[in-house]
Formats: C-alpha cells, structure tokens, sequence
C-alpha cells in the first residue's frame, strides 16, 4: 500500500465505523502502541471532518497484558492514556496488523481493566490471516494474504516519516 492507498483505506474504515454504529456518539478510539495510536488519531480527523464530532482517541499499552512477557527479557512498557471512561462506550481498538489475534486479546484485557464498555469493536489498516485465536476485524483497511515466513511492514509518517506497506521476508529482508 502507498500513502494513497492507506488514505483511501482510512477514509472508506472511518465512513464503516459511523455507519456501524449509527454516528460518533459513544465512540473511543483507543489505539494499540505504538502504530495503532496514529491510525486511531487519523480515524478521529475523519469523523471529526465529516461529522463535526471531536472523539476521544486513547493511547493502549498492552505490553503488561502479552502472554510472551517470558520471551520478552528488555520490554518498554509506556503509559496508558484515556481521556474518557471506558465504562458504557463503544471502544474501537486500532491496530497497524492483525495477525495471530494474541495483540488484540491482550488489548481487550486491558481495556477491561479499565471498565465494561458496552462493546469492543476492532479496526486493523492491514489483515494478513493465520489466526492464532478466534479474533475477526470490525474493520479491515486491506487483507494481504501472507505466507508465515514473512513480515508485514506498516510504516506511518507520524512514527516513520512515510506512509506505506510493504512485505518482507522474514529470513532476508
């Protein structure tokens, strides 16, 4: 995907996201660290252009949440943010890649430790398939159908000064 691409995917997800939930009342954007969190903040723009409805976008870190903290010897844990309640909204997890699902449970965990919303939807720019869980996309920017040996590359211009997706190979690239 190039800068284009992700624009469109962007614009085409947020248009899904009113529609599913009938308008931008009740909704939190939380999105996964660290690229999850300028998808989650360019999904508000939209609906905030389109709309005129300025929704809140938190900052979720999930590393504490991770069932591979054992694999994981020098993690960075950095700070969960929301400025509002969980509590009785429709929370929508953004994310960069939805891959094994194990992110986006880990993710659900730690919303739940700060409230019950009253639903967890899940947007993802890119699906890339092999699930390692029972987790299925609300919202799907692209599906890039992958083979294991390979990396999903998603860079932002907000975390890497360029937008766009690229597959690599894993033992290569």
């Amino acid at each position: 995907m190039d800068a284009d691409e992700m624009r469109r995917a962007l614009t085409r997800m947020h248009h899904e996201i009113l529609e599913r939930n009938h308008g931008a009342e009740g909704l939190l954007l939380a999105g996964i660290r660290t690229r999850g969190v300028p998808i989650a903040e360019r999904l508000a723009g939209h609906i905030n252009d389109s709309e005129g409805v300025a929704v809140p976008v938190g900052h979720l870190d999930i590393n504490l949440y991770r069932d591979d903290l054992s694999e994981r010897p020098r993690m960075r844990v950095r700070t969960t943010t929301m400025p509002v309640d969980v509590a009785g909204r429709t929370v929508v997890l953004a994310d960069d890649v939805l891959y094994t699902g194990r992110t986006v449970r880990a993710a659900m965990d730690a919303i739940s430790d700060l409230g019950r919303p009253l639903r967890i939807q899940l947007v993802a720019l890119v699906d890339r398939g092999h699930r390692e869980l029972p987790v299925r996309a609300d919202f799907v920017g692209k599906n890039i159908p992958t083979r294991q040996s390979e990396l999903v590359r998603v860079r932002l211009f907000e975390t890497d000064g360029v937008d766009d997706v690229c597959i690599l190979d894993r033992w290569v690239d």
